[in-house]
């Protein structure tokens, strides 16, 4: 049973992600295109199912490789964009889903004043997953829960 619900929520997230955007360019054959993407540059992101199996510590080099250079190497923001590390991005206001989202597609400015975050294509599901296990634990760690 708790096999099937962890199936049925996986399918749900997926949909959310692809299915239920607010990206009039998203491509619903399995890939995906955001607004900052140019024609033909679609590509396939998945995220991965629950049992999947984060490192946190992957997800940090990962962060600083693909993400540090707006929100900074501890995710606690630049001048070129916000901090990660603050409780706007809590799991109880933004989900897991969000930052896989915000990865896969981009998302537009709407807590901040840094402009709207262009998809990141060089990550995929996966790493995305490190990613997000290391910001969970660095918030966890400040008693962001």
């Amino acid at each position: 049973m708790k096999r099937m619900t962890q199936s049925v929520a996986v399918t749900l997230a997926v949909l959310v992600l692809v299915g239920c955007s607010d990206d009039p360019h998203a491509d619903h054959g399995g890939g995906v295109t955001a607004p900052h993407t140019p024609p033909g540059a679609e590509r396939e992101f998945r995220i991965p199912l629950a049992d999947f199996v984060t490192d946190p510590s992957l997800g940090q080099r990962l962060f600083v490789a693909h993400c540090a250079v707006c929100h900074g190497e501890t995710a606690h923001g630049t001048d070129q964009g916000p901090p990660l590390i603050h409780r706007i991005y809590e799991p109880s206001h933004h989900a897991d889903i969000a930052f896989y989202r915000a990865i896969a597609l981009g998302v537009h400015q709407h807590h901040w004043d840094f402009g709207d975050m262009p998809p990141v294509p060089a990550v995929d599901g996966e790493q995305a997953a490190h990613i997000i296990a290391w910001i969970r634990q660095e918030q966890r760690k400040v008693g962001i829960e």
